[in-house]
């Protein structure tokens, strides 16, 4: 490349870098919009987690070319450099402007070069530097999609000025560069489709240009030859020796690339070229006139859209059209060059001729000739096409400058077109800034295309203005009422404003409109695929109300009817199974979803889901594993995965368990959750100081995490330190008075540690009006009655208990003991002996200690059986507890325990018999 621009003097260079910089250097400070949401944000092909063969497997906006619902653009190179962009700053847009900038200067750079084979050096030097300030490149420059345009261009220019060298002396054939040539064809069309069309430019160069051949010349060979009076000439067969093999390396990709569109076209609507599905004559009038509109907006680029869809052109329906005048003086001028440049030898007429090549060949593609494309007008496809029209206009210039009369004149207007481009470029990059900037100039321009009133309403949907941008999708559906996708917008924006009622209409309204069913033809042709999700918008609406679940089922088995490769439907439908109970049938519809996409570690983690509610753990850790293969950051796969794992109680698997919580918490480091199910994992792993942390940061996080607050209180009591636990406890039943797990840990405190009665029967009493049947509660209250020495109050609760848990145990002895006691008493009032006064004080004493040991045993078992009583799982904390059963094995440490709070408990006692005593 650097050979080939040899004679482009270094000032030059300079001057053409200067003078893009000039323009272009307000385009770093503007984002990704419009097209560059789909392909580069959106685009998983960019990260390098994503295999370099998806590349050329993929569209340009990252759907496998095999989907129906894909765009056909096959452009791997452009999407490389993209992601060589991604590797170096990500999501940086500034890096992405900064090299679309650069590979502008590069095209202007080799454009000078080719402008220096028909014109002079000045007229050249004037023809690039139009290329560079035309405001027509705004979409291609700062657009950063537009790459395609600039890297094929590079490539485009490159083969021509390759096969410019492959005429040797004596008319002899240079085969190399026509090799070169052809392989720089094949990669300029692996960065944009129109890459192809400078095989085009290369025959009618080799033809008029290198041959020197006129129309009229080679019209009397071909009639000499075929009248028998003579044969080809050797010149002429050596020139169709270039052409076949020209042609045939053409036919060569042709044919490749309709294998990788595997013979379908993309599928487009009404929607975005209303001409396409017109009858005639309104299709052919149409697609004629856009031919001069696109010819105006290289003459006068003072409104520029960055949408032409829809309605902003009518069609031109009749032949009474005054637009029709237009299209008439378009081709009559057209003509006119045609046939000064093929008819007349000259340099002025081959200049002509490659200007008018270049405008003509690479537009071939977008004008509709061959095939429909997805758009009415698009200004970055006349990219190329411009370089034609500069050349032409600096070889008008160049025509006027010689003239005396005229040379000032003409100065003085180049000097004013370069300067207004210029001004004019710069103004338009400020409007691709943003989203809203962009659509909002658009509309400035075009107020009858609803697609702009709808992407306004997106970028001010994004921005969480909903009520404004329920304004402009409403605008958008009274500028095109049968506008599937703004009705569906309206209706989506309702619902985020919590207006179900409105949403469901505006839904219904969108599904009246998708078109019918018609008995042998494909649906899919007919309509563009995110327009099915209509159906699934709306399923997902009613879907909230638990007695139209049915229904919902039926609008997703619809649209999967529609199109069988819906995987978005499948994924929707599972999800609603799920919900419905369902397990088996959400893991056909998720198995079905897969068989259409096995890469997408979404749908891995929905059917580990299913096997979760299946009861089948191992299966869903397999699942929970491949999407985590898929996507190692799948947020939800590594919590739940880790969730799993520590559920499973396999302690070889709390290792990975931490990882993936610690992996978790770095993705997602204002959750609570995670650090919360981390001290879960402390605890099980007897790392208390590890525990207490995790908990204590999961509640700076969420001060009324109930989980987090009731575990962090129990490892507390767990861990000898019982009245830093009441702090605790207090937040928790200030945020959740109602906790009983909480009410009984804060009331066996109390009692043994506090020696607090009243607050400890505070704390009983509560539970007992939450839940009169709880047998802990009620338990605990009796051993208080004991405390309070009111043993008749203590023998009718601990009956009462009994009669709420016969099987219990542990609640016979207790009644038992305290009947004892009650009898021992009465004896001992009965009898007036000193003596047995002596016995029955002693009695009373054995029988108030064998009492205490047993609560102290029954409260010291409910506080340690408890330490895995609350968990989360699914973001959803739940509770688990083993309150109410006793701990048949206790530890050395538990054991202990137990003997000092019998200890204590014995000096209680002996203070309450030194007062019964004394009564």
């Amino acid at each position: 490349l650097l050979e080939k621009m040899a004679d482009v003097s270094l000032k030059e260079a300079a001057l053409i870098v200067g003078v893009v910089a000039a323009c272009y250097w307000n385009s770093l400070f503007c984002g990704f919009v419009f097209d560059d949401v789909s392909a580069i944000l959106d685009n998983k092909d960019l990260h390098p987690s994503t295999p370099l063969k998806n590349l050329f497997q993929n569209d340009f906006w990252g759907t496998p070319m095999s989907e129906e619902r894909s765009h056909k653009s096959y452009r791997p190179l452009t999407v490389l450099t993209f992601r060589l962009n991604y590797l170096f700053s990500e999501l940086n847009a500034v890096s992405y402007h900064f090299l679309n900038l650069v590979f502008h200067v590069v095209v202007c750079i080799v454009f000078l070069k080719v402008c220096k084979l028909f014109l002079d050096n000045r007229s050249s030097i004037v023809a690039s530097l139009l290329f560079a300030v035309h405001p027509i490149h705004t979409e291609a420059v700062t657009g950063v999609v537009g790459r395609a345009e600039l890297l094929s261009s590079i490539f485009f220019l490159a083969a021509f000025l390759s096969y410019t060298k492959s005429k040797g002396p004596d008319n002899t054939i240079v085969w190399t560069p026509i090799a070169v040539t052809v392989f720089l064809v094949a990669v300029a069309t692996l960065c944009k489709e129109q890459g192809i069309t400078v095989v085009g430019i290369c025959c009618v160069y080799e033809v008029f240009i290198a041959q020197g051949y006129t129309l009229p010349a080679l019209l009397d060979t071909a009639v000499q030859i075929l009248r028998g009076k003579g044969s080809i000439p050797f010149s002429m067969l050596q020139t169709l020796l270039k052409l076949i093999v020209l042609m045939f390396s053409t036919l060569l990709l042709v044919v490749v690339r309709v294998q990788i569109i595997q013979s379908q076209l993309p599928v487009f609507t009404r929607f975005d070229n209303p001409a396409a599905v017109s009858p005639s004559p309104a299709r052919q009038l149409t697609f004629n006139y856009l031919l001069p509109v696109n010819a105006w907006l290289l003459l006068n680029p003072s409104e520029l859209c960055c949408d032409w869809t829809m309605g902003t052109i009518p069609l031109v329906e009749s032949l009474l059209d005054v637009r029709n005048v237009a299209t008439l003086t378009f081709f009559c001028f057209l003509g006119s060059l045609m046939v000064f440049s093929l008819r007349y030898p000259g340099d002025s007429s081959k200049t002509v001729l490659m200007a008018l090549c270049l405008i003509v060949l690479p537009f071939i593609p977008a004008s509709n000739l061959f095939f429909p494309v997805g758009f009415v007008v698009a200004e970055r496809v006349l990219y190329v096409p411009s370089m034609g029209f500069c050349i032409l206009v600096a070889h008008g210039w160049k025509k006027l400058s010689t003239k005396s009369v005229l040379r000032k004149i003409s100065w003085v207007c180049l000097a004013a077109v370069l300067f207004t481009h210029a001004l004019k470029t710069l103004h338009r990059n400020w409007d691709w800034e943003s989203e809203y900037t962009l659509f909002m100039s658009a509309l400035k321009v075009n107020k009858n295309n609803a697609k702009l009133w709808n992407n306004v309403g997106h970028a001010l949907e994004n921005e969480k203005n909903f009520e404004r941008a329920l304004q402009f999708f409403i605008q958008a559906t009274q500028v095109q009422p049968d506008d599937i996708g703004a009705h569906m917008n309206v209706g989506r924006t309702y619902k985020n404003l919590n207006k179900t009622k409105e949403a469901e209409e505006s839904y219904m309204i969108a599904k009246s409109l998708m078109p019918q069913i018609i008995p042998g033809k494909k649906y899919a042709a007919r309509v563009a695929p995110n327009h099915l999700n209509v159906y699934i918008n709306l399923a997902n609406l009613i879907r909230a109300n638990e007695s139209r679940l049915e229904e919902a089922d039926q609008l997703y088995r619809q649209a999967i009817s529609m199109r069988p490769d819906f995987k978005q439907a499948y994924i929707s439908r599972g999800e609603l199974l799920l919900k419905m109970n369902k397990p088996l049938k959400a893991k056909e519809a998720y198995l079905r979803a897969l068989e259409l996409d096995r890469t997408n570690a979404d749908l891995w983690y929905n059917l580990a889901i299913v096997y979760i509610e299946l009861k089948d753990p191992a299966e869903a850790l397999k699942n929970f594993n491949r999407a985590l293969e898929l996507n190692p950051t799948h947020k939800l796969a590594l919590f739940n995965s880790a969730l799993l794992m520590q559920e499973s109680g396999d302690a070889r698997l709390r290792p990975e368990a931490k990882q993936r919580l610690l992996h978790y918490v770095k993705e997602e480091p204002q959750d609570s959750n995670g650090y919360f199910n981390l001290g879960m994992l402390a605890m099980d792993d007897k790392k208390d100081m590890e525990a207490e942390a995790w908990m204590k940061k999961a509640i700076r996080l969420q001060p009324n995490f109930r989980s987090a607050l009731f575990n962090l209180a129990l490892l507390y009591s767990q861990t000898g330190k019982e009245l830093m636990a009441l702090p605790v406890l207090e937040d928790l039943l200030r945020y959740y008075p109602d906790h009983t797990k909480g009410l009984i840990l804060k009331g066996d405190i109390l009692m043994n540690q506090k020696k607090d009665i009243v607050g400890a029967k505070m704390c009983f009493e509560k539970i007992l009006e939450l839940d009169p049947n709880n047998v802990q509660g009620k338990h605990n209250l009796c051993v208080v009655y004991f405390e309070e020495r009111d043993l008749i109050k203590a023998e009718k609760c601990l009956v009462e208990t009994l009669a709420l848990a016969p099987h219990e145990e542990y609640i016979q002895r207790h009644l038992n003991i305290v009947r004892s006691k009650i009898a021992s008493l009465s004896a001992m009032e009965q009898s007036s002996l000193p003596s047995d006064g002596n016995a029955a004080t002693e009695a009373k004493k054995s029988s108030f200690q064998n009492l205490k040991e047993a609560k102290s045993e029954k409260t010291t078992t409910q506080s340690t059986a408890d330490n895995k009583s609350e968990h989360s799982k699914n973001k959803k904390p739940t509770e688990k507890s083993s309150v109410d059963k006793e701990t048949p094995k206790k530890s050395t440490k538990e054991i202990k325990d137990i003997e000092k709070k019998r200890v204590a408990a014995l000096k209680r006692l002996e203070e309450i018999e030194r007062i019964l005593n004394g009564e």
